[in-house]
């Protein structure tokens, strides 16, 4: 079983940044693709960023792109998003996800889910 916490979240002016953390718990983060999704008040849950488990492959979301970075530290079993100049409709909760296999997954392959970070972005 593999658990995923996340931190990081807070609230942050507009233009800000932001990091989030995600610990895995298990012997297999290393060969576990990884990625953020995030939901906002109303709306479906939706896909932000994924990383491969050999760190070498990542896909953003284009609402995200050039202003969010996903890395990961097989050492410390994390990963992490980075986030820059922020913007109100940036505000959600942000989940971190992982999938059973390195390469980067569809969206409904997503296995294991952590229960999420509060991002607030205030104009």
């Amino acid at each position: 079983q593999v658990q995923l916490v996340e931190s990081g979240g807070g609230l942050v002016q507009a233009g800000g940044s932001l990091r989030l953390s995600c610990v895995s718990s298990g012997r297999t983060f290393g060969t576990y693709s990884m990625g953020w999704f995030r939901q906002a008040p109303g709306k479906e849950r939706e896909f932000v960023a994924y990383i491969s488990g050999f760190g070498t492959g990542t896909r953003y979301a284009d609402s995200v792109k050039g202003r969010f970075t996903i890395t990961r530290d097989r050492g410390k079993n994390t990963v992490y998003l980075q986030m820059n100049s922020l913007k109100p409709e940036d505000t959600a909760v942000y989940y971190c996800a992982a999938h059973s296999s390195p390469w980067l997954p569809r969206n409904d392959e997503i296995e294991y889910w952590g229960q999420g970070t509060q991002v607030t972005v205030s104009s």
